[in-house]
């Protein structure tokens, strides 16, 4: 029996009838002097219209031109989740790291992971999996060159470091667990330093997509 948390993969086309967009190209199609069109525009999306959710200057581009756009202006850091119990959360996470241009999204645990609330922003995005905390640590301590980035984790927890006056590295995993219940321990202990959003409320814990949002623009106020 099929279970109904998972989410089937997004059409391609999903906002086709949403007044999201715009309609159909009017007037004479873009062209060069010689009447051919632009590798970058898509012929279907300038019959049809485009109701994607990107923003107005990738209006009727081809997906693989705009991941190709977007890849010479990726950030330095990286998005980590962990996903151990298909939570729905993970999906605004990953739409947040598209809206920062992080350089990569990363899943922890289950290969499969609920989509939804990503709004088909993850394809514009490269997706790496991790079976556990230990392959993306390795994986971390392989890069640049084989220094290493640091795993930033991200939980209210003892110890703790305040987000705000923190210096995030330009190249650097943010990490975040799971709705609830948070960052796993074999995450916290793997992280190079666990950092915490000042609260002033009753709530235990920020919703992870808030929280994720929160820290990706502390990081872009430093770097972008």
């Amino acid at each position: 029996m099929s279970d109904p948390t998972v989410t089937d993969e997004p059409k391609d086309r999903p906002y086709a009838d949403s007044p999201v967009g715009v309609g159909p190209w009017v007037g004479p199609w873009p062209g060069g002097p010689d009447g051919e069109l632009p590798r970058h525009l898509d012929p279907d999306l300038l019959r049809e219209g485009d109701r994607r959710n990107v923003v107005d200057g990738y209006r009727y581009w081809r997906h693989e031109a705009i991941v190709a756009d977007l890849d010479t202006r990726r950030h330095g850091f990286h998005v980590a989740v962990e996903n151990w119990g298909h939570d729905f959360n993970i999906g605004s996470v990953i739409r947040t790291a598209n809206a920062f241009n992080a350089a990569a999204f990363h899943i922890v645990g289950r290969r499969r992971w609920n989509r939804r609330g990503a709004m088909v922003t993850d394809r514009y995005q490269h997706e790496q999996h991790h079976p556990d905390i230990q392959h993306l640590l390795e994986w971390a301590g392989a890069q640049d060159d084989g220094a290493g980035i640091p795993v930033i984790g991200l939980d209210n927890l003892p110890g703790a470091v305040p987000l705000e006056g923190y210096a995030l590295p330009e190249q650097c995993v943010l990490l975040f667990g799971q709705e609830g219940s948070g960052l796993s321990a074999e995450a916290v202990s793997g992280c190079d330093v666990l950092l915490e959003i000042t609260q002033h409320g009753s709530t235990r814990s920020l919703n992870a997509g808030a929280a994720a949002a929160i820290v990706m623009y502390h990081w872009a106020l430093q770097h972008a």
